[in-house]
């Protein structure tokens, strides 16, 4: 595996093939099932949340989309005020159980 702290799918393969005892192409073609099942289910969550509906990932967190109002922020090189337009932003909460695991 991969110091980097990048776990790739041929990482997750061959954790299968150690600790489970798959062949690399049956792990490598698990891997890429599970995936394509997460990507689906990802774009299901991201169209639900544009349609204003909060998305709640049970022992994981919740998905809100923020509207947030205009500001005025700095250039940090220059030092020069700019106005910053206003948007909807992606917010992420982790639920009380994820955040009892990252500490």
């Amino acid at each position: 595996m991969a110091d980097t702290g990048t776990l790739t799918r041929a990482d997750l393969a061959e954790i299968l093939n150690r600790q489970i005892g798959l062949s690399r192409a049956d792990a490598a073609t698990m891997i890429e099932s599970i995936l394509d099942h997460m990507t689906t289910a990802v774009l299901d969550m991201t169209t639900a949340v544009l349609d204003g509906e909060n998305v709640k990932i049970s022992g994981f967190g919740t998905f809100v989309l923020r509207d947030k109002g205009q500001r005025v922020g700095r250039n940090p090189k220059t030092g020069v005020e700019v106005p910053i337009t206003p948007r909807r932003v992606l917010t992420f909460r982790a639920s009380q159980g994820m955040r009892q695991k990252v500490k």
